[in-house]
């Protein structure tokens, strides 16, 4: 969680990612919060490249003309990201995800899963979601998607990861050959981790 790139994305999978929109996750006093504000969000989404710039463009003009609904949207997606926080740190930690967390998960599930559509690019038929220009919440259905593709793949759902920095509490997708990564980065919390265990070598 480098605080000088807000946009700091080792999560290896969009879902983990937009989880990991909270820096210091796990610190009462440290912690902060990315999405502050729908253009934050939507600022987020395009560097995801989830949103292409004209697509933010669209939605930031239409959350202008209907702040309410932009703020709505805004609470729509933290309470969506917490929520899956808190089914994938309990799958990291090999333990069942809270019930509520899964109902609240699949209503949204169900929610967006109404608007999927079998493409067809050139040879092959893709399921994708029907995106609208000025739909608000148009970040969200391929965010959910990564989630329920990463949930849905046992083999997958075991490299799911909490970082051993405390307390940075950040989650990755471990895509090293022998699932040895300890770290969300080497070049920040493994390297305080190094840098501790040096000083109390040293005393």
């Amino acid at each position: 969680m480098l605080e000088t790139n807000p946009y700091m994305m080792v999560g290896e999978r969009l879902c983990m990612d937009f989880i990991n929109t909270v820096s210091w996750r796990e610190s009462a006093d440290k912690r902060r919060d990315w999405f502050t504000s729908y253009v934050k969000l939507v600022d987020w989404s395009i560097h995801a490249e989830v949103l292409t710039a004209s697509q933010a463009q669209n939605l930031l003009i239409e959350a202008g003309e209907n702040p309410s609904q932009a703020e709505e949207t805004l609470k729509q997606a933290v309470e969506l990201r917490e929520v899956m926080y808190r089914i994938f740190k309990s799958i990291s930690k090999k333990t069942s995800p809270n019930e509520q967390d899964l109902a609240h998960f699949n209503k949204s599930v169900s929610h967006f899963y109404r608007s999927l559509q079998v493409i067809q690019d050139e040879d092959q038929f893709t399921l994708k979601f029907k995106q609208t220009e000025k739909t608000l919440d148009t970040m969200l259905p391929p965010i959910l998607q990564s989630a329920v593709d990463l949930l849905v793949s046992k083999s997958e759902l075991e490299r799911v990861k909490q970082c051993e920095g405390d307390p940075c509490g950040w989650l990755f997708f471990d895509t090293s050959r022998n699932r040895s990564r300890r770290w969300c980065s080497m070049a920040d919390c493994g390297n305080r981790a190094k840098v501790r265990r040096y000083y109390q070598k040293e005393k």
